[in-house]
């Protein structure tokens, strides 16, 4: 079984970056794709970032200039930096893993979320 705990949520003004992590543990052999979503309030999950597990990255037009996804696979994490934020960045974020426990057995994970809040 692979668990993923996200870390690094709070309160940032308007303008100001904050950086989420991912960490994944557990039962690993590999760990693929890896997302982040958000959930606003009264809105739909949207998928912010992917980054492969060649390190290849894709953003949500949106955030493109202004978030970074990352990976560091000694350490079974994966990172988004978000910088300029807007009050509209407000969410919910959750990570999302796909995960091999062992050849054969591949699973998507989700962490709990992570509350990001951008008010001045």
């Amino acid at each position: 079984q692979g668990q993923l705990v996200e870390s690094g949520g709070g309160l940032v003004q308007p303008g100001g970056s904050l950086r989420l992590s991912c960490a994944a543990s557990g039962t690993i052999f590999s760990i693929n794709n890896v997302a982040w979503y958000r959930q606003a309030p009264g809105k739909q999950r949207e998928v912010v970032a992917i980054i492969s597990s060649s390190g290849s990255a894709t953003y949500a037009d949106s955030m493109k200039a202004r978030f970074t996804i990352s990976r560091d696979n000694s350490r079974n994490t994966v990172n988004l930096q978000m910088n300029s934020l807007k009050p509209e960045d407000t969410a919910v974020y959750y990570c999302n893993a796909i995960i091999t426990t062992r050849p054969g057995s591949t699973f998507s994970y989700w962490g709990q979320g992570t509350q990001v809040t951008v008010s001045s």
